[in-house]
């Protein structure tokens, strides 16, 4: 079924006829039709209240890590406030604000494995803990069948907390290629990358991921989590060989993964233990 965001009656027609509604909408950077304000924040009201009037049982509302309406990201920002809004409109509404995910066609591990030269501006320093995205997609189908996660808030996060430098290095140890990473200070990548999103219309980059390259990822320790949900997720390592196979030339293409390979390399080796 079709709907504008800022058509409210096309918005009802949605979920008039629905037991849940999950509000999965969002943007990571701006466009020249819709902002960050206008999908985190407006449409996600108009969302919370069409559910509301049709008086919906569930409402699973998807956030983002880091939701903060003081943040200094844009996205985080009005992440948060979105947060709120929603809250205020249907109080029993679930939050779930799930890590960077991993998974077929996502923002991270396709990302670092398909450019030669990738511009960063923080050394690729920012820590967070990456979520395998079956892992999120199982979270949110318990949700619907279990009715004691409405009202509550959900941070998912994977097992591992890794650097972006260190998952850059999994990559290409995972692709047998080396990516060139290279740093440009802030203060220039920042307006260049304003200026770039501005100029074409497909996602690249925008200031606003160049600022959030200086952010870690902070959990709420009063949020639950998977453990909540009796799910043990995935860790990022075990599945950089299924994700990323693809992105080997042909003479690799056939290696086993990456941890496969060096567990054999240890073997090669003899280790004498001298107690003298």
């Amino acid at each position: 079924m079709e709907y504008d965001l800022r058509n409210t009656p096309s918005l009802e027609e949605s979920v008039r006829h629905s037991d849940i509604v999950y509000n999965l909408v969002g943007r990571d950077y701006p466009t020249k039709n819709f902002d960050l304000e206008d999908v985190h924040v407006e449409g996600a009201e108009r969302i919370a209240e069409a559910v509301a009037k049709y008086d919906i049982d569930r409402f699973v509302h998807v956030s983002s890590y880091n939701a903060n309406k003081n943040s200094p990201s844009k996205f985080f920002q009005t992440k948060g406030r979105g947060e709120e809004v929603v809250r205020s409109i249907f109080p029993e509404a679930t939050i779930v604000r799930p890590a960077p995910l991993f998974g077929f066609e996502d923002k991270l591990l396709h990302k670092l494995a398909s450019v030669t030269n990738l511009f960063t501006s923080n050394h690729m320093r920012e820590t967070f803990w990456p979520v395998h995205a079956i892992d999120v997609g199982s979270a949110l189908s318990i949700m619907a069948e279990d009715d004691s996660t409405a009202s509550e808030t959900y941070e998912l996060y994977g097992p591992t907390k890794y650097s972006m430098a260190e998952i850059a290095e999994l990559v290409d140890r995972e692709i047998v290629k080396r990516r060139r990473h290279m740093n440009v200070p802030k203060t220039l990548l920042k307006p260049a990358a304003d200026m770039y999103n501005k100029l074409i219309w497909w996602s690249q980059t925008s200031a606003d991921a160049v600022e959030r390259e200086f952010i870690d990822q902070r959990i709420d320790p009063k949020a639950k989590t998977f453990k909540d949900l009796g799910i043990e997720p995935g860790e990022l390592a075990n599945f950089t060989y299924h994700y990323l196979q693809g992105y080997r030339s042909s003479s690799f293409y056939d290696l086993p993964p990456a941890t496969e390979r060096e567990k054999r390399e240890e073997k090669k080796y003899l280790h004498v233990i001298d107690d003298q």
